[in-house]
């Protein structure tokens, strides 16, 4: 028991300190990469924590390594300093990469299957579920036939303590 308690002591250690998914969000943004304004720096930071990795997919462009995560987050610092709203620098970068680049994509229809594929693979697999239920034959105690006297004879034989002779020394 006590490796348990170390390995998921060492799982929360891990994950407050952000090594198992690249890291935090300081560390993902290079220094080259901070604005000097302050005010704009925190308008980009906001942005592109809600813009997607295209190579990660799972992670905020703030939070991955990846170059075109930083390429990305070059843009959105390049947009604002070029005095872009922050409407008019996720309508730039979703005008060049589509909605897949948002972390929540608005709900339309190019995008109606990513907000439908959950409940719908949960549809199915619930379907699945019924459907196996269903063909299982169902044994209840009454349909069981009960043992017939040969059969408990043997059953009988088998339960019963084998006693085995043992080499006299």
């Amino acid at each position: 028991m006590g490796h348990a308690w170390r390995a998921v002591l060492c799982a929360f250690l891990i994950a407050a300190a952000g090594v198992g998914n690249g890291g935090s969000v300081a560390w993902a943004v290079q220094p080259d990469e901070v604005l000097s304004d302050p005010a704009l720096e925190k308008r980009a930071r906001g942005l592109s924590t809600g813009l997607r990795c295209l190579v990660c997919q799972n992670q905020s462009i703030d939070d991955s390594d990846a170059p075109l995560a930083k390429d990305l987050r070059v843009l959105v610092r390049e947009r604002l300093v070029a005095g872009d709203t922050d409407k008019q620098v996720i309508d730039y970068v979703v005008a060049r990469y589509g909605d897949f680049v948002l972390l929540k994509p608005p709900m339309n229809t190019h995008t109606m299957l990513l907000w439908l594929a959950p409940m719908l693979a949960l549809l199915g697999a619930l379907a699945v579920v019924v459907r196996g239920m269903r063909a299982r034959p169902s044994v209840s105690e009454a349909s069981a036939a009960p043992l017939s006297a040969q059969e408990k004879d043997a059953l009988d034989r088998l339960l019963k303590p084998q006693v085995r002779d043992e080499p006299q020394a």
